[in-house]
């Protein structure tokens, strides 16, 4: 099941947003314009439906709804999100519609409520709260029927497909010294603290096939790579083993803890595209990966995603990356604040300025990324 299309209002930096998704979208935009806070919204909707998640808890991990609202609400303050997918293709495909709608109580308890929660199933209304029984007990409004199932029975294909975003932001410190996380820590893992432990989670052969996949990509990227192995230590825990060339074979071993942040951060990008087929986010993937690589980005997503057949949302403002020619004007949503009234969104695809500087022949790191830079920049190295 694909994510289709995106609506936002009073969200995080947007008063509001109404986006087209297709197999991928690029995000870029200025610096803190909000380009996490669109991602965050999709993972707001796992955190939702995730066993052992829940509305309070979603709305809990992000300090409360009063920093979820958008601070350019103004006479209608209600946040909302609601978001279309399609299963399936053609003549068979079904198309389905989930819409939340929150408010924060103005005394009291100051609980989190529905103000509305809607299902559609190919454009019949088959969910619709508040009902009788919610009218006859507030207490109902701080869940949603997405987080029960026993109530999301007709629409469960849809609270399955949220439970299975992915979110990826690995930071290599974190693999490299584990002291200085929690590895025991319950619920999501987005820095892949625990990544190693998924990865051995994974069957044997599947896990050994990626790995051969990952190490041939290694080989191209990584001079004098010729080997990569999981492995565990005496203790039983896991680690990524990489022999290198070297006149002392023994010294040409090395875990983890020794490889490079890019190194690490491409091995975790690759085995996550290889991964599941469910939505997945990737933040800023660019990091720490040298300029060839990241210009080669768009196309190892493409064809990871083509053989899963799974949505990618990708945040960056790297000129490399945004100079493939694969990358269309309609998967590329560009971010645009405007101060006290918040952040607009909106695919290149409806901005005629970029389609003409396309036509032209300009690359879309050359046509779009210098709108995202600060209107003052210039003027930084003047500061003493």
């Amino acid at each position: 099941m694909h994510f289709i299309r995106i609506k936002l209002k009073n969200w995080r930096n947007f008063r509001s947003v109404d986006l087209e998704l297709g197999d991928r979208l690029f995000i870029t935009g200025p610096n803190a314009s909000g380009k996490s806070n669109l991602l965050d919204a999709f993972r707001f909707l796992r955190d939702i439906a995730k066993t052992g998640g829940g509305l309070q808890e979603a709305v809990a991990l992000r300090g409360g709804l009063t920093k979820v609202r958008c601070l350019a609400a103004r006479q209608d303050p209600n946040v909302e999100i609601e978001v279309e997918l399609r299963e399936g293709h053609g003549e068979n495909a079904v198309f389905w519609r989930y819409s939340i709608g929150l408010k924060q109580e103005t005394r009291g308890l100051r609980r989190v409520l529905l103000v509305h929660e809607k299902v559609w199933k190919n454009g019949d209304l088959i969910l619709k709260r508040p009902d009788k029984s919610d009218r006859g007990d507030d207490l109902r409004l701080t869940e949603t029927h997405l987080e029960q199932i026993t109530a999301n029975r007709d629409f469960r294909p849809v609270a399955e497909v949220f439970q299975k975003i992915l979110y990826l932001h690995l930071v290599p410190q974190l693999l490299k010294f584990p002291q200085l996380a929690n590895r025991d820590a319950a619920g999501e893992d987005p820095f892949g603290i625990k990544f190693l432990d998924r990865m051995m989670e994974t069957p044997e052969k599947t896990r050994r096939s990626r790995l051969k996949k990952i190490e041939k990509a290694l080989q191209l990227a990584v001079p004098e790579l010729q080997e990569l192995r999981d492995v565990r230590d005496e203790k039983g825990v896991p680690h990524l083993e990489a022999v290198y060339q070297h006149w002392r074979p023994k010294a040409g071993r090395q875990r983890e803890d020794q490889f490079s942040d890019g190194t690490l951060r491409l091995i975790g990008l690759l085995w996550t595209l290889l991964d599941g087929d469910s939505l997945l986010l990737l933040e800023e993937p660019e990091l720490s990966l040298h300029t060839s690589i990241v210009s080669k980005l768009p196309e190892i997503i493409w064809r990871m995603q083509r053989a899963k057949k799974r949505q990618v949302i990708v945040s960056s403002h790297s000129t490399e990356l945004f100079s493939d020619r694969g990358i269309a004007a309609e998967e590329v949503a560009l971010l645009k604040p405007h101060g006290s009234e918040g952040t607009e969104v909106e695919l290149a695809s409806n901005k005629e300025n970029i389609k003409l500087l396309l036509e032209g022949g300009m690359t879309m790191a050359e046509a779009v990324l210098p709108m995202t830079a600060p209107a003052s920049i210039s003027q930084l190295t003047l500061l003493d």
